[in-house]
C-alpha cells in the first residue's frame, strides 16, 4: 500500500472517530447510556439490544438466500424455501422480542402499520405515493 494511500485512510479514520458518538467510542459512555435509558423509558435495553442485533443479522441470512437465488443461480426449489421459512421464523422471533422490549402489543404494532399503509395508498399502490409522502408521514 502506498503512503498516500496509506495517508487517506488515516485521515478517514480520524474523521470517523471525530464523528462518531461517545457511547460508540467508550464503554463508559455505553453503560452510562444504557442507565440512562433504562432509568427514564419502560424500554428493556437487554432485549431492545438482543432484537436490533438479532433483526439485522436473521434478515441479512434470508437475503444472502435471495441474493443468491436472483443473482448467483441457486436453485428456487423446496429446500431453500424451507431454508426462508427457518429465517423468517427467526425474523420473527427477534420482532417479537422488540416488541416485548418496547412494551408493545404485536397486534397493535401490524394494526398500526396497516393505519400508515392505508392512509399513504389507499386501496393500490402507487409509485409517486411511495416516493412523495405527505408531512408527517415516515
Amino acid at each position: 500500500m502506498s503512503e498516500e494511500t496509506r495517508d487517506f485512510f488515516k485521515t478517514y479514520t480520524d474523521f470517523v472517530t471525530k464523528v462518531t458518538s461517545d457511547p460508540s467510542l467508550d464503554l463508559d459512555a455505553l453503560k452510562e447510556r444504557l442507565d440512562e435509558i433504562e432509568a427514564d423509558s419502560p424500554i428493556k435495553t437487554p432485549r431492545l439490544l438482543t432484537a436490533a442485533l438479532g433483526l439485522g443479522s436473521e434478515t441479512g441470512e434470508f437475503v444472502e438466500i435471495v441474493k443468491k437465488m436472483f443473482l448467483q443461480g441457486k436453485p428456487a426449489s423446496e429446500d431453500n424455501i424451507f431454508h426462508m421459512k427457518r429465517e423468517l421464523g427467526d425474523i420473527m422471533w427477534y420482532w417479537t422480542t422488540a416488541c416485548a422490549s418496547l412494551g408493545l402489543d404485536p397486534y397493535e404494532v401490524i394494526s398500526e402499520n396497516q393505519k400508515k399503509l392505508e392512509a399513504r395508498y389507499g386501496e393500490k399502490f402507487e409509485v409517486d405515493r411511495s416516493e412523495v409522502r405527505k408531512k408527517g408521514d415516515l
